[in-house]
C-alpha cells in the first residue's frame, strides 16, 4: 500500500512535472545537500563567531549523529533497494546513488541542519527550511528516493537536532550553576 502510494507520487512528478529546467534547478539543489556539505559548511563558518559557536556545535553534531544513525545503522539494515531500479525507463539527471534508499540521508542532514540553526537564529532558520524542503524534495522530483524516504529522514532530521539543542542547552546551565556556586564558595 504505502510503496503504491510513494510510486504514485514519484510517477505524477515524472509525468506531470519534470521537464529539463526543473531538471537543471533541482540537480543543483540536490548537489548542494550531497554528504551535507552546505550544512557542514555553516556549521564550520559559525564556530569562527562566538555569537554563533553553539548553534555551529549544534548543527556539527546534529550531523554526526545523522549520519551515524541514518547511514551507517539504518540504511544498511533496512536495505530499501532505490526507486529508479524498479522503473528502468526513468532517466535520471544525476549519477545514480549507490547506497540505500531508507531514510534519505538529504533529508535527515538538510532538517538537522535547517532545524538547529532556526533553534537559535529564526530568520537564518527560515531561509535554511526552505533550502532543506528543497533539497528534500529533490530527491523525491529526481526519482532517488521514495516519498517516504524524505518523509522519515526529515523528521529524523527535525528530532536529531531538537534533541542535541536541549542536551547542550541543559549542559550549558548545569556549567552555569557550577561556575555561579564556585563564585560564591569563593
Amino acid at each position: 500500500m504505502i510503496k503504491t502510494i510513494d510510486f504514485a507520487i514519484l510517477d505524477f512528478l515524472q509525468e506531470f512535472l519534470r521537464n529539463p529546467i526543473l531538471d537543471n534547478i533541482f540537480c543543483v539543489i540536490t548537489w548542494l545537500g550531497n554528504s551535507g556539505m552546505i550544512w557542514i559548511c555553516c556549521g564550520m563558518i559559525f564556530l569562527f563567531f562566538k555569537k554563533t559557536r553553539i548553534m555551529g556545535i549544534s548543527l556539527l553534531i546534529s550531523l554526526t549523529i545523522g549520519f551515524l544513525i541514518g547511514e551507517v545503522w539504518i540504511k544498511p539494515m533496512i536495505g530499501r533497494t532505490r526507486p529508479f531500479y524498479y522503473h528502468e525507463m526513468i532517466e535520471l539527471a544525476i549519477a545514480a546513488p549507490e547506497s540505500f534508499s531508507f531514510p534519505s540521508g538529504h533529508s535527515w542532514s538538510s532538517f538537522a541542519g535547517a532545524v538547529s540553526i532556526w533553534l537559535y537564529h529564526r530568520r537564518m532558520g527560515i531561509v535554511a527550511l526552505i533550502l532543506a524542503v528543497c533539497i528534500a524534495f529533490s530527491r523525491i522530483y529526481l526519482y532517488v528516493h521514495f516519498p517516504t524516504d524524505v518523509l522519515v529522514g526529515s523528521i529524523c532530521g527535525v528530532i536529531t537536532a531538537i534533541l542535541v539543542h536541549f542536551v547542550i542547552q541543559w549542559i550549558i546551565r548545569k556549567n552555569k550553576l557550577r561556575m555561579e556556586k564556585q563564585s560564591y564558595g569563593n
